[in-house]
């Protein structure tokens, strides 16, 4: 297997992050449509939310294979600063060999060393969990939409402080989707 390279987005980046979130959430009930999440990471970047220092991408043979982007999001009516996590996606050929792994721990990371407090995504909980993540309701933190139950999920990072309570919210170019 070669070898995994995991670092932060560059300038130029940008196509390759596109191809990655469309293959990976490609459609096979609607050929040829382009899925959400490949125009939302072109909508984020655009945005006060984006945050260059969490936008990472996972190379193989110098070729972008993987991404994760965590940006701005806010806690609560005083709007307590946090982070929303997603997309993350791996090229469909690529999966399985631990490169979503190794995205989530290097974005875990990054946001715990700038000492973020939260990290909040909605997900499948059998693949989130391992990385830390409960369900944001046993923190008292709503999603966005109450019917996310279980699948809304947070990750308190280093800099938690318990109190830190909600209800969630996304950079505004979820909110197109």
């Amino acid at each position: 297997m070669s070898t995994i390279i995991i670092r932060r987005e560059r300038v130029g980046d940008e196509d390759g992050i596109r191809a990655v979130h469309a293959a990976a959430f490609a459609r096979p009930d609607d050929p040829g449509s382009e899925p959400v999440e490949a125009k939302l990471v072109d909508d984020l970047r655009e945005t006060a939310e984006w945050l260059p220092d969490l936008s990472q991408v996972a190379l193989v043979d110098d070729a972008i294979v993987g991404h994760v982007v965590c940006t701005r999001g806010w806690l609560g009516t005083e709007r307590a600063p946090v982070l929303g996590l997603g997309p993350i996606g791996v090229l469909l050929e690529r999966q399985g060999r631990g490169i979503g792994e190794a995205l989530m721990h290097t974005v875990l990371g990054a946001a715990d060393a700038l000492d973020e407090p939260l990290v909040a995504l909605l997900g499948d909980p059998g693949f989130y969990r391992r990385f830390g993540f409960v369900d944001a309701r046993e923190l008292g933190i709503d999603a966005p939409d109450p019917a996310w139950g279980e699948h809304f999920q947070v990750r308190p990072l280093s800099s938690y402080a318990p109190g830190l309570a909600g209800r969630f919210e996304y950079a505004a170019p979820f909110n197109d989707i």
